[in-house]
């Protein structure tokens, strides 16, 4: 059945920047100088996150889509419009979301998280140079990924421990944690410190999902 993305679009408060959030897909969004521009990113990544839907178990429900469907506009920050990135709570993100909810959106981090794994494995140690985020490799960005993800896991009560490192067990034992305490804030009605279990949520599989483009847009591989 075809049908639409509900998206919500966050506008930069001196009109710099956009960002359009595809709300139901956490992980997909997308950021330009405008409005329009914005929503014409998010529907070009719309088949890359088929990927996302898949892992979950949701291909089924993510086929099909016909349209992108704006239901909130709302004013961003000042980093809304530097970066292009959401960094402001939607109504929609305020709203109480049911356990059967949480638990499909923390599906959808976890597939973000196995894409991002995935890419990981694949892509060349080097990545392609160039001024999108000052010419990084492949394991820079992981690192990068894994500890701005260990600091949020502060707004969740979580330490991680001053040698943590970046092997596979350490990796998994993290995301547990996150996902856990994620589900024990919901169920005692807490936010994450300022912000809204959802806004940490897609927040968190925005920047797996961002990063995890940008190694596969910069891969040598076959080069």
């Amino acid at each position: 059945m075809m049908h639409g993305i509900r998206v919500i679009v966050e506008l930069g408060p001196k009109g710099k920047k956009a960002v359009a959030t595809a709300w139901d897909w956490p992980g997909l969004s997308r950021g330009a100088k405008t409005e329009e521009g914005a929503l014409e990113r998010l529907s070009e990544y719309v088949p890359r996150y088929l990927g996302v839907a898949e892992r979950a178990g949701m291909a089924g429900e993510f086929d099909g889509v016909a349209s992108l469907d704006v239901v909130e506009r709302y004013p961003g920050v000042g980093s809304t419009d530097f970066w292009g990135i959401s960094f402001a709570f939607s109504d929609i993100d305020r709203q109480e979301l049911s356990r059967d909810d949480l638990e499909r959106q923390l599906s959808l981090v976890q597939a973000c998280w196995s894409y991002f794994d995935d890419v990981r494995a694949r892509v060349s140690s080097e990545l392609r140079k160039g001024p999108r985020g000052g010419g990084r490799d492949r394991d820079h960005i992981v690192r990068h990924t894994i500890v701005a993800e260990r600091d949020w896991a502060k707004k969740l009560g979580l330490r991680a421990p001053e040698d943590a490192g970046f092997s596979e067990v350490e990796i998994a034992a993290h995301r547990d944690a996150y996902l856990a305490a994620i589900r024990i804030f919901h169920a005692e009605g807490k936010a994450a410190r300022t912000w809204p279990l959802t806004f940490l949520i897609r927040h968190t599989a925005y920047h797996t999902m961002d990063h995890a483009w940008e190694m596969e847009d910069k891969d040598l591989t076959g080069s």
